[in-house]
């Protein structure tokens, strides 16, 4: 346990053994739920007060005691809380934004799988996260009892992808896949497998950074009986990767999973060059390939975490030469109404000159290039 565990779980949970802050489950239970929950652990300001009050059948509030902890030892000024906790910014609508920003209702073959790309499907196993996200893209849906685990709305979507052989790719999402015990992902990868033209299966969630107990050995042997299986994992800060998540991404990779970050670029979180370096860099530490940096998408009431696009382009053109590749993601923008993600890149070609393309680079220097006829 890191220091910042310790000094947590000793101040706020003084009748918590070791043994409870490691047991997955106790996490759960112990979740911050509700304003009176929240108040035992952190000084609430007025905003926060009046958006809990507010709530009502919205995005619920759930965050672990773990990842409260990650807000270190002045938890209001930390850019993490803004996420976790309600603001009465949620409230206001801006022009383009959306409900259902990616327009998954309308390519919702069968509850709880979605079928935008030809290839892919979306599988929404559960609606249930261990911490919501106030920028959840799914903010309409999760923690609302809309898809739970039911094994007769999974047998709906097994029989759709069956009858689909174009299918070739389903991403396991929700809500968060990993909070299902070991039985119930053992059974639904099972049964992805015997899907034949099923050649890959994706597992996205945060698990591993707000609930890195729940990455235990039986869930990682479980796991690697399904290859080729890969995991897009949910990051935003360097913060979040402590001694505890740090070592929840090594057992998944030493399970033989290729692990991939997935970024939301979030105003006042991680929209400043030298914190978006930590964060690409702390990943790789950690074995986990920066893989999407996102556009926060356009739901409604998000306009207090959207950036505009050029910072993202801004970011990428930061990292491009002065870090290693690996540490460099794809911006991604999800084109509203499902049209599906669309790539971005700051521009490094100068125009041409004759047979030579000119290019800029790095440093801002320009380069010719004799293209070949």
């Amino acid at each position: 346990m890191d220091p910042l565990s310790r000094a947590f779980l000793r101040q706020h949970f003084p009748g918590a053994s070791a043994k409870d802050w490691h047991d997955w489950r106790w996490q759960v239970k112990h979740r911050m739920r509700d304003a009176e929950s929240l108040r035992r652990v952190f000084t609430l300001t007025p905003d926060e007060e009046a958006a809990l009050a507010r709530i009502g059948d919205r995005l619920p509030v759930g965050l672990s005691p773990y990842y409260a902890s990650r807000l270190g030892a002045d938890p209001a000024r930390h850019p993490l809380r803004a996420t976790v906790i309600p603001a009465t910014a949620e409230f206001t609508v801006s022009p383009g934004e959306y409900t259902d920003p990616l327009g998954e209702d309308s390519h919702n073959p069968v509850p709880g799988l979605v079928h935008t790309y030809p290839d892919k499907a979306l599988f929404l196993v559960t609606d249930f996260c261990a911490t919501y996200c106030r920028y959840c893209m799914r903010s309409r849906l999760v923690g609302q009892g809309t898809f739970l685990p039911d094994a007769t709305m999974w047998e709906k979507a097994f029989d759709y992808l069956r009858a689909h052989p174009e299918i070739r790719d389903v991403l396991l999402s929700g809500g968060d896949p990993l909070i299902l015990a070991d039985d119930r992902l053992d059974y639904l990868l099972k049964r992805l497998r015997a899907i034949p033209h099923i050649e890959f299966v994706r597992i996205g969630s945060k698990v591993p950074i707000v609930l890195p107990q729940r990455i235990t050995p039986a869930l990682t042997r479980t796991l690697k009986r399904y290859h080729p299986l890969f995991m897009s994992i949910h990051l935003i800060h360097p913060d979040e990767l402590a001694p505890e998540s740090v070592a929840a991404c090594e057992r998944l990779a030493d399970a033989g999973i290729p692990l991939g970050g997935q970024m939301v670029l979030l105003k006042g979180v991680n929209d400043e060059p030298a914190t978006m370096k930590r964060l690409m860099l702390a990943q790789l530490k950690a074995r986990v390939k920066p893989y999407y940096l996102h556009q926060c998408d356009a739901i409604a009431g998000s306009m207090q975490f959207r950036t505009p696009i050029q910072t993202g382009l801004d970011l990428i053109r930061s990292l491009h030469g002065h870090t290693t590749g690996y540490a460099v993601p794809h911006y991604m923008v999800d084109a509203p109404g499902g049209g599906g993600k669309v790539p971005l890149s700051p521009e490094y070609r100068a125009g041409r000159e004759g047979d030579d393309v000119l290019f800029t680079n790095y440093a801002g220097r320009t380069y010719r290039y004799r293209d070949p006829a």
